[in-house]
């Protein structure tokens, strides 16, 4: 189900930040703000489960911020 949650993100950010390049950094914030409190309470257990825990939620920040990254970069290279 997360999965299917972060893909979702994934491409509505991507459009956004073609769309829209401009408005489109807000989101993204909103997004990272949101998993990245996820990371920090994932990685308050103890041991190797904290690292565990966090993994899933890094990775999914970074999908994210790669794909709206790509969705400006497309929007940059359009010829108007």
């Amino acid at each position: 189900m997360l999965i299917a949650v972060v893909i979702v993100v994934c491409i509505v950010l991507a459009v956004l930040a073609f769309l829209v390049p401009r408005l489109s950094r807000h989101p993204e914030r909103g997004v990272s703000k949101v998993l990245g409190g996820g990371s920090r309470a994932a990685g308050k257990a103890p041991g190797p489960a904290g690292r565990l825990l966090r993994k899933p939620f890094s990775s999914s920040q970074k999908a994210t911020s790669k794909s709206a990254s790509k969705g400006r970069e497309g929007r940059s290279k359009l010829p108007f």
